[in-house]
């Protein structure tokens, strides 16, 4: 039985996302299909890159990922279907897998080249289901494509480390539910460039010197709890995914705030680290 997930931006309110998995299921009646997330920013292929990242690999060998954002192929924004990690990804050659797969490099790639047979102004419902539901049924890669030899690079997204290696910029690349503000500085950049070093980052206002692995390792739990730091509480972690994160203990967007809110931080803003 197949596995087919779907990250798009198109929201919960538009008719989007049940046509796409109407057709699915009226292609393949057996398929099970699962939402990671409709919630993308729009056209935001970092964002869409951090979710996908952190989320495939916890599915079966096998299983189908379309990726509906930016997806409406141009000249310079062709669509592709590869094999990665014993999974299969269709989505627009727009950058967001080299973001992906920045670790691993891809078993096979092609540019699907289906688009004259099928009439469509909606790729990911027209295209991309059309190209799952035959990889679906055991059908290759090259029946719907033509092999390319790579994907589309986005080296601007990458953190910046100077050339005397003792500071690193990076910038926010997610915010999450609880407004926490995930950057693209992974732990393992962090290690290689900082050794050990003490250092500093800053974000707009808001300066940390020292990073947790957790949140509530930010909370000193052997005093009282009236004479506890807690809420509001600014720290900096390693995050489940092992990037750095700027967070605010048990935060609320919708009452309190939030890192996001408090810091004024949004997606692609800066975040440096001074090493000394």
């Amino acid at each position: 039985m197949a596995i087919i997930t779907l990250t798009t931006d198109f929201g919960q309110k538009d008719p989007s996302t049940g046509a796409v998995k109407g057709a699915i299921l009226s292609e393949l009646e057996s398929a099970t299909i699962v939402d990671i997330s409709h919630q993308i920013s729009p056209f935001h292929i970092t964002e869409a890159a951090y979710i996908i990242k952190n989320a495939y690999n916890s599915f079966p060998k096998g299983t189908i990922h379309i990726i509906g954002v930016d997806s409406e192929i141009t000249p310079e924004n062709k669509h592709i279907a590869l094999e990665l990690d014993g999974h299969y990804f269709i989505c627009a050659n727009n950058g967001i897998m080299s973001l992906i797969a920045s670790e691993i490099k891809p078993e096979k790639v092609v540019e699907i080249n289906i688009h004259d047979a099928v009439e469509t102004n909606f790729p990911v419902l027209d295209i991309f289901v059309k190209v799952a539901c035959h990889i679906a049924r055991g059908g290759t890669l090259e029946v719907i494509g033509k092999t390319i030899p790579q994907i589309k690079q986005l080296k601007e997204f990458e953190p910046f480390v100077n050339q005397e290696q003792n500071q690193l910029v990076g910038h926010v690349m997610y915010i999450d539910n609880y407004g926490n503000v995930v950057t693209n500085i992974s732990r393992k950049l962090f290690e290689a460039i900082g050794k050990g070093r003490k250092f500093n980052i800053s974000a707009r206002s808001v300066n940390f010197s020292k990073i947790f692995e957790s949140y509530s390792d930010a909370i000193n739990f052997s005093i009282p709890k009236e004479k506890r730091e807690e809420e509001g509480k600014k720290l900096a972690i390693f995050n489940a995914s092992d990037y750095i994160e700027l967070a605010i203990y048990k935060s609320n967007p919708r009452t309190v705030g939030s890192a996001a809110t408090l810091f004024g931080l949004k997606l692609m803003d800066s975040v440096t680290i001074k090493f000394t």
